[in-house]
């Protein structure tokens, strides 16, 4: 990038705002008068204020704000001469800025025809955009843009540039630049260029189900799903890997998709798919990532392709993935990462309007929320609108299920409940859940699209840390334990996340205002799996183990809300003890498809469970005041906690229902309601939707770390 050099410098700050830096060792930083300057025009500004700096001085001088126009060149004078250029300053993050060019047409980026091909850019602070394009002959060729209204840049080439490369130069600041186009649908190998692509077929979402509590979430990697040689399909660690049929593991165990069909799950949510660093498209390359490194929102990544140089390939690829789990009647979540970009200096939205895609604390500093760098400023007029342009872009042309945020903490309230409103105009009732942790981000506290606005976040589920820690145990502190692991006296809070940390009592204020807003969990790609935390911070037998590991995803899958499985939380996944494996081998993240083979007996529990609650509307009710009505906790000893559902016919087979959930070490009698017969469901080892066994007494014995399920 070139560098230009000034005497000082001028910034607009706002549109009737600019401000002056002066060097000290410039005339000591001492100017009596600024005046701006465009063309024959002069125009003096009123210095309001000096302020001193350490190292010069600073001067803020007010100006008619219809005398500043975007795109235009200025230049600022003062008494001793000396010119230098203004620069686009704080003014982008202004609300009047954002008002004055906020761009509402669905046609960013590129349109493709045969005849002509239409290339748009938002680049209201940029007094000149150039378009770079390279032909399939690596011949080079540029065009200019044209400025249209509220800060747009428009280049039309009028012949077939099918498979041309592309990107975008634009001038800001007198300082040319060069990048991919953010809204980018496609990359070249290793993300060098963009490229201009007609994408194909599109496919079709599924029909959402009637309620997001007849969801089971199943969470993976698709590197982590094939990986394995052991996995029995042939496009390891690949995209194609989905699309195998009747693949097997060396003991003849169902693999692959084939048993994600046969586990029963109903959606799949997939850990990014768009483009991201950590890993290049090299397939030599063994570096591994999960990919919240997001470089390109809506283009396919290349690592997870047989054929990363092809950008058709990547997403007929990909959309071979979505339409493979659709044909299997399971639907695609997307996880997604709008909270940051990988490195913000080097993104394209940073180049393209500096300053204005990212929050800035009251330094003017780049705010660090998520950890990594820098916060995506969503509840900015186009960062918003890039956020939700993407999601439907993904629903229309990959026929996406549901989305599951990354850190949706970092997003505003507003952008998402924006998010719910467009996605239900294409795609009514399908998932969206997120992340909503409180972080610490120059948003106001009620603005956060956090769990302590969850009663403002209507249609979208949360990750339920109280659940998690509640069941597991603190994931911040790996010697915590929660009651599955044998933590008396946590029977209260018990209740409460069983029954969709909605608050039972009549006034109560729950977590949530509906169950759907609960996604119920103890384990997923980050931190600890159970099974590693329990080896760590246990010292109990492996059976016993088991037995809590079982309990706990019990719990899971029969409470209220949206219940969420880890792959591989069915065979006791663990990643050799690494807590945070974002980067580590493939072998540590990989699916452990012998593992599979061990504990297929668990695998067949946890299969059970889950028709068990889908045969039944009790387990997943829609609205809490159905569980207020219909649903008992009680909890008279440590380490016990039961839940009756009663009068439940109209909602399924059975007209009572209870759940013993039992996490101490030692035998328990227990006394059953007397009436009917009760039959017993699951036994905590086995379970089935038919029934395993008549009850014949009203007094049983409770194995030690169990659970069942009686109904009648």
């Amino acid at each position: 990038m070139l560098v230009i050099s000034r005497h000082y410098d001028a910034f607009l700050d706002t549109f009737n705002v600019i401000t002056m830096i002066l060097p000290y060792d410039y005339h000591e930083g001492n100017s009596n008068h600024f005046t701006l300057v465009k063309d024959d025009e002069k125009i003096a500004l009123h210095i309001e204020e000096k302020i001193p700096l350490n190292d010069a001085m600073k001067y803020v001088t007010t100006i008619q704000s219809e005398k500043i126009i975007l795109g235009d060149t200025y230049e600022i004078v003062d008494e001793h001469g000396t010119k230098t250029d203004l620069q686009i300053g704080a003014v982008i993050r202004t609300e009047e800025f954002d008002q004055r060019y906020y761009y509402d047409g669905n046609d960013l980026g590129v349109t493709y025809q045969d005849g002509c091909t239409v290339f748009k850019v938002w680049a209201p602070t940029a007094t000149e955009v150039r378009l770079k394009l390279n032909s399939p002959d690596d011949e080079e060729i540029q065009y200019p843009y044209t400025r249209m209204e509220n800060g747009v840049w428009e280049c039309r080439v009028d012949h077939d540039i099918e498979g041309y490369l592309y990107s975008i130069l634009p001038c800001i600041n007198l300082v040319w630049d060069e990048l991919i186009d953010p809204y980018v649908k496609a990359v070249s190998l290793n993300s060098e260029w963009g490229c201009v692509i007609n994408p194909g077929e599109k496919v079709a979402p599924l029909a959402p189900l009637a309620s997001p509590t007849d969801s089971v979430i199943y969470e993976l990697n698709i590197r982590d799903f094939s990986a394995q040689k052991e996995s029995g399909m042939k496009f390891r660690g690949k995209y194609s890997a989905f699309t195998e049929k009747g693949t097997k593991t060396p003991k003849g165990f169902s693999s692959g998709i084939e048993y994600l069909k046969e586990l029963g799950i109903t959606h799949v949510e997939l850990l990014p798919v768009n483009d991201f660093d950590g890993v290049t498209d090299n397939p030599s390359d063994t570096t591994y990532n999960w990919g919240y490194n997001p470089l390109f929102f809506n283009a396919p990544e290349g690592s997870y392709s047989l054929k990363p140089e092809d950008p058709y390939e990547r997403i007929r690829e990909l959309k071979a993935v979505v339409q493979s789990l659709h044909d299997e009647n399971i639907r695609v979540i997307q996880d997604v990462v709008y909270n940051h970009v990988f490195i913000r200096e080097h993104s394209s939205f940073e180049k393209l309007v500096p300053g204005y895609f990212f929050r800035h604390d009251e330094n003017g500093l780049p705010s660090n929320g998520t950890g990594v760098g820098n916060d995506f400023a969503s509840e900015r007029l186009m960062a918003r609108k890039f956020i939700v342009d993407s999601i439907l872009y993904w629903i229309k042309e990959y026929g996406v299920d549901g989305f599951r945020f990354d850190l949706m903490g970092i997003l505003d309230v507003k952008t998402m409940t924006v998010i719910r409103e467009e996605v239900d105009k294409v795609l009514p009732g399908a998932i969206l859940i997120g992340e909503g942790w409180d972080l610490n981000t120059p948003l106001p506290p009620h603005q956060k699209a956090n769990l302590r606005n969850a009663h403002h976040l209507q249609g979208i589920g949360q990750f339920n840390d109280w659940f998690r820690d509640t069941i597991k145990g603190s994931t911040f502190n790996l010697y915590d334990k929660g009651f599955a692991l044998g933590h008396g006296h946590l029977e209260q809070k018990v209740e409460l996340v069983l029954t969709g940390s909605i608050g039972m009592k009549s006034g109560e204020r729950g977590l949530f205002k509906e169950p759907a807003q609960s996604v119920n969990y103890v384990e997923s790609h980050d931190n600890h799996t159970l099974w590693d935390k329990m080896k760590a911070c246990m010292n109990e037998e492996e059976e016993t183990l088991k037995a809590r590991h079982k309990l706990a995803t019990t719990m899971v899958l029969l409470s209220q809300g949206i219940p969420f499985l880890h792959a591989g939380q069915e065979f006791f996944r663990t990643k050799k003890g690494i807590e945070n494996s974002y980067n580590s081998p493939v072998e540590i993240n990989q699916l452990d498809w012998v593992r599979r083979e061990e504990y297929d007996e668990v695998v067949r529990y946890v299969k059970a469970l889950i028709q068990i609650r889908k045969s039944h509307g009790a387990f997943r009710f829609q609205q809490s005041d159905l569980i207020r009505e219909h649903v008992k906790v009680s909890h008279s000893k440590a380490n016990l906690v039961d839940v009756t559902y009663q009068n439940v016919h109209p909602y399924g087979p059975w007209d009572e229902i209870l759940m013993v959930f039992h996490s101490d070490t030692k035998p328990c009698e227990y006394s059953l309601a007397e009436g009917k017969q009760w039959v017993c469901l699951s036994d905590g080892n086995q379970a089935s939707v038919s029934g395993l066994y008549d009850v014949k007494e009203t007094s049983i014995t409770l194995r030690p770390v169990s659970s069942y399920v009686f109904v009648r």
